[in-house]
């Protein structure tokens, strides 16, 4: 998967995230399997979602 089909994955999951937050847990879970694509394709990860990766753990605490 392209770097920009990534990034777009991954904003649809946060906007899913706000529309739906029921789903909150899972939507983590989708969240952190796109973030472990790009480091497995040695793709720099946008800070943006590094930090929505940590909010939402923060989230779940």
């Amino acid at each position: 998967m392209s770097f920009e089909s990534l990034k777009a994955s991954i904003y649809l999951l946060l906007d899913e995230a706000t529309e739906q937050p029921e789903d909150l847990h899972q939507l983590q879970e989708q969240l952190r399997e796109k973030l472990a694509e790009f480091r497995a394709l040695g793709l720099p990860v946008p800070e943006d979602f590094v930090k929505a990766e940590q909010d939402l753990a923060k989230g779940q605490d």
